[in-house]
């Protein structure tokens, strides 16, 4: 089974998110409350999927993303914000996220972008 981490400052964010991938048969999920502690739990835990806000304290998503795939180019991202962050989405997808979820989301698109990255 796959193990998920899920990068948002929200808690509540990371619920919704969390209790989906559960719904969806996940049950081994990280979480990280900020970009810094996103990189560390993705060198000690090596998640096969990060999904991840970019708009967080510390260290923001995309900061993240750059260093998540400078340790591991195959990693599997997909990053999630609001809307009005067209710049930081093509930024995200230039870095190689797989998708992008924009906030706020329903549960049938984190299943959809889930399903297409892991299969």
């Amino acid at each position: 089974m796959s193990k998920i981490l899920v990068v948002d400052d929200a808690a509540f964010m990371r619920m919704m998110i969390k209790d989906t991938l559960v719904k969806l048969g996940y049950a081994e999920i990280d979480e990280a409350g900020d970009g810094v502690i996103a990189v560390e739990k993705f060198q000690t835990g090596a998640p096969d999927l990060v999904i991840m806000d970019i708009t967080m304290p510390n260290k923001d998503g995309i900061q993240a993303l750059r260093e998540i795939k400078q340790l591991d180019a195959a990693a599997k991202v997909v990053m999630c914000s609001a809307m009005g962050q067209e710049a930081m989405v093509v930024e995200a997808i230039k870095l190689g996220a797989l998708d992008f979820i924009v906030k706020p989301f329903k549960p049938d698109r984190i299943a959809k972008a889930v399903k297409m990255v892991l299969g």
